[in-house]
């Protein structure tokens, strides 16, 4: 698989992440909902300042310690996707990787410059040990919410496909709401969760062998006869 192939994929997904997190940024409330199609896609407006599908930790120095993570990684990955064109592995592999990283640089953007370009966003505050809300539309401006390193993640995609009780007799459960599925995330988080299970799936198929340049495989091919 050729470099630009692999560049042009990460482009797209970074592309299409970050025009519709600005687009639902700069045009929602924070905690708004628009329903997209009937009631099973909603475009769901919420900031995350922790890792993907909303899990958070440490308040401000756990936000540092995840951005700081997130941008090793994308780091490392460069250098990754380098060394997995080269060696020629396979292009399923390869296409996965490729999904990973460009989620990954996605949500780093949003993390690292997201508090420096926009004037409204969660803050995290000390007395209550938690991040707060805001009101009104957030917008571009050369005094941001927050520095570099602290901004939030924009999250929107949401997906209850199927809401109901659970039964009384579900022990700890019974009686309460279920909602399938809960979690709201972007295209960044869809593209490193597609990548990384489309590996788990096909991993003996992308790992079995690397590909090799045609005139290796007809001289194996010929070995072989």
């Amino acid at each position: 698989m050729k470099k630009i192939h692999v560049i042009s994929i990460i482009l797209f997904i970074v592309f299409a992440d970050q025009l519709l997190k600005y687009y639902v940024k700069t045009n929602f409330e924070l905690n708004s909902i628009q329903t997209v199609f009937n009631s099973w896609f909603h475009l769901y407006f919420v900031e995350n300042p922790g890792m993907a599908y909303g899990w958070k930790f440490g308040g401000n120095w756990g936000k540092v310690v995840l951005t700081t993570f997130r941008l090793f990684a994308v780091v490392f990955g460069i250098f990754y996707l380098g060394k997995l064109i080269r060696e020629k592995y396979h292009s399923g592999f390869i296409i996965c990787a490729s999904l990973i990283f460009a989620g990954a640089l996605g949500n780093l953007i949003d993390s690292c410059f997201y508090g420096l370009i926009f004037d409204k966003g969660m803050i995290f505050n000390s007395q209550f040990n938690d991040y707060t809300g805001y009101e009104g539309l957030a917008k571009l401006s050369g005094k941001g919410y927050s520095s570099f390193l602290h901004g939030n993640v924009v999250d929107m995609l949401y997906f209850p496909v199927i809401r109901g009780h659970f039964p009384n007799w579900v022990p700890g459960w019974g009686g309460q709401d279920f909602e399938f599925f809960r979690p709201i995330f972007n295209i960044a988080d869809a593209a490193i969760s597609g990548g990384v299970i489309s590996i788990i799936v096909f991993q003996k198929r992308f790992l079995k062998e690397k590909e090799l340049p045609v005139s290796e495989v007809t001289h194996q091919n010929n070995d072989s006869i």
